[in-house]
């Protein structure tokens, strides 16, 4: 959906008119193309630790141009603060201000990352403090970037450091321009596991995915980002959006399941569709979701259980039957769709609320079970996107909640399928039970 503000306001008489009125100025926003250089720019990696002299040496392999001192004036892709070694608050002055006189030196559309440890892995409340302090530092720094911008942290966990693959694979996407729509979020990587693609370009290759709800919207961006990247494709959505879905799986060159999630039997029926047809299955991506809004006080049974039935219900039944099959066994990926309405609420979505909130809890819940594998289950919530649905909102409440955010705009469908197909990669197989909010920096619910 075109956003004609952001148009407006970007270049000319409209750019200079925004900033007179003191209006927003959302800019257009660098996204990944294939071919195009990970981060445009030199990288700065700050610290003065041994996990920061690993991680440098690490990026100079990638061949990107890394700098472990700001040169003035020089004009910066990304600035990384290496934090992995904190022990008490005071410890954050010199870094933090540090990096802090190379902050106006950022580019259009440039990346801040943190990497430091998870707080519950602290022995002492000293270090834990320095630890969570991490947290606010980010995410308030997130909202004072402009120009594009973002500001994202890694969390190292006990059995992780600054070059596991983990680590490594989410760098790789919050520098890149697949992660155009996430600011302010946090990822932690929980072990050494996963491992990093032989072709950056197809980190998917050789992999069979399913997609639900892939006929249109999101699970048709999701669909074509899981192919652009290598993955061959098995798409499922109900009989009637049947010609939708079969022009999805015909320009994807996958198959097409036509069948309603909410069957009893709709996991086996997708395992033996994948199995007959492909031998396994990797990765299955939960995105079918339906909407049935009212007030509490106007909720009826119908509108109620039908949500949950879709929502949840589906995917719990679903999951079942793949992780009590031998086909889904090598190293697998799950990844649901969830929403930050299951995070912070929106009016009038207490049953969608009700039902994302409960993807987030599955999710955490089947961390173990999946894990006993080599796998991993992770969600993907969106904020305000770009869709249909958005599209019928009024005009003025639309263009409200377009500006909420830190990036002051929309998000695209492939932005959440690009957070979506990073997830469901062996890159981020150290990354396990997180929920990725793919919103801008905004918490208002979609």
């Amino acid at each position: 959906m075109t956003d004609t503000y952001t148009r407006f306001v970007s270049h000319g008489p409209g750019r200079d008119i925004a900033k007179r009125l003191g209006l927003p100025q959302p800019v257009a926003l660098r996204r990944y193309r294939p071919g195009a250089p990970l981060i445009e720019g030199p990288v700065l990696v700050q610290g003065s630790t041994s996990g920061a002299d690993s991680l440098a040496a690490a990026l100079l392999a990638w061949n990107l141009d890394v700098r472990r001192h700001a040169i003035p004036k020089e004009k910066l892709g990304a600035i990384i603060l290496v934090l992995d070694e904190l022990a008490r608050p005071e410890d954050l002055e010199h870094p933090v201000l540090t990096a802090a006189t190379s902050l106006r030196d950022l580019a259009p559309n440039a990346r801040v990352i943190t990497v430091s440890r998870t707080a519950d892995s602290a022995v002492e409340p000293a270090t834990a403090a320095a630890r969570h302090g991490v947290d606010g530092l980010l995410r308030s720094l997130a909202k004072e970037l402009r120009a594009g911008a973002t500001g994202n942290g890694i969390l190292l966990a006990a059995g992780a450091d600054t070059t596991s693959p983990g680590t490594l694979g989410a760098l790789r996407f919050f520098l890149s321009g697949r992660s155009a729509f996430v600011d302010g979020q946090f990822l932690t990587v929980t072990s050494g596991a996963g491992q990093l693609p032989d072709d950056v370009e197809k980190p998917l290759a050789g992999k069979v995915a399913v997609v639900t709800g892939a006929a249109r919207g999101i699970g048709a961006a999701i669909a074509r980002t899981l192919y652009r990247d290598g993955a061959t494709l098995i798409l499922v959505d109900i009989p009637a959006a049947g010609d939708h879905l079969a022009a999805v799986a015909n320009e994807v060159h996958g198959t097409a399941l036509q069948l309603d999630i909410s069957r009893s039997d709709a996991g086996q029926r997708i395992i033996d569709h994948a199995v007959a047809r492909h031998g396994r299955l990797d990765i299955v991506i939960h995105n079918a979701g339906i909407t049935r809004d009212k007030l509490l006080a106007n909720m009826d049974a119908g509108r109620w259980n039908s949500v949950i039935a879709v929502n949840i219900a589906a995917q719990l039944r679903i999951n079942d039957a793949l992780l009590a099959s031998e086909h889904f066994r090598d190293s697998p990926r799950i990844v649901s769709v969830a929403s930050t309405s299951g995070i912070a609420g929106n009016r009038g979505q207490t049953n969608y609320a009700a039902s994302k909130g409960g993807v987030i809890g599955m999710v955490r819940a089947t961390v173990p079970l999946i894990g006993e594998r080599g796998g991993s289950i992770n969600a993907v919530a969106p904020g305000f996107i770009e869709t249909e649905m958005t599209a019928r909102i009024p005009f003025a409440t639309r263009e409200i909640a377009r500006r909420l955010n830190s990036l002051q705009q929309g998000g695209r469908p492939g932005d959440v399928a690009e957070a979506i197909a990073f997830l469901a990669s062996d890159a981020a197989g150290g990354i396990s039970g997180e929920v990725l909010r793919v919103c801008g920096q905004n918490l208002v619910g979609a």
